[in-house]
């Protein structure tokens, strides 16, 4: 899928508005947030939040690793 996008004056700001399909292909709707973030060929439009998907694969490596004491602590 690739779309042409064309900057806009938005107040005080600049933006960018997203052709309706490519908002279903993210699954956004307005008030939702997304994230900008650069990579090795340019930049990547997520819904997602990097941060908090490094912290979840941290939080399943751990509990990878200390099953034994989760399961104790849950009883």
């Amino acid at each position: 899928m690739h779309f042409t996008l064309k900057l806009t004056q938005i107040g005080n700001s600049v933006g960018v508005v997203l052709p309706k399909e490519a908002l279903a292909a993210l699954k956004l709707e307005k008030g939702d947030t997304m994230y900008l973030t650069e990579s090795p060929d340019g930049f990547r439009v997520t819904a997602f939040d990097p941060e908090f998907d490094q912290q979840m694969k941290a939080a399943e490596d751990i509990m990878k690793r200390r099953r034994n004491v989760l399961r104790e602590l849950a009883k």
